[in-house]
């Protein structure tokens, strides 16, 4: 079987950003961020290898169950000949992204569960609040908002003599 010429097997960016659901604008800066590659035409137009939807897709999967695209980038980064990931390579990935994803997971029912205790308080410096002030650092410098009111006076204010 004879190999179609390169403008039949490639995407414009418009047909890419079609059919992974990706704006223009993200696609380019995965290209920036080094997560996809394009070759330039004459005329400088993108473009992009068919397997890019697969890689693309890749990407927004990983991004939307909260993996950081530094580790995205690096992941792909490991990918032999930078091809396209295939479903073991995801297999793979995906267990060695699963305790950062239950690590991250428990940080945010803690930051939940501190959250609660929180609501309400006003200047967030009281000694419970775990969100803003951890152990009350704040509290030793003085009453109040102290992040708004700045350094405690160096003597209480007292009644003016008289």
């Amino acid at each position: 079987m004879a190999s179609l010429p390169p403008h039949h097997t490639e995407l414009t960016v418009g047909q890419v950003a079609a059919r992974t659901g990706v704006a223009v604008t993200a696609l380019h800066f995965y290209e920036a961020k080094g997560l996809i590659h394009s070759r330039r035409t004459s005329g400088g137009q993108r473009r992009y290898p068919r397997d890019v939807i697969r890689r693309v897709s890749f990407i927004r999967v990983a991004q939307r169950v909260g993996i950081p695209l530094r580790l995205v980038a690096e992941a792909l980064a490991g990918l032999p000949d930078g091809r396209t990931p295939t479903r073991e390579d995801w297999a793979l990935l995906s267990t060695t992204w699963q305790a950062k994803l239950d690590q991250r997971i428990a940080q945010l029912q803690h930051l939940r569960d501190d959250l609660t205790d929180c609501i309400g308080c006003g200047c967030l410096s009281i000694d419970r609040c775990l969100l803003r002030n951890a152990n009350d650092h704040l509290g030793e410098t003085g009453q109040g908002p102290r992040r708004l009111l700045g350094p405690a006076p160096a003597t209480p204010p007292g009644p003016e003599p008289g």
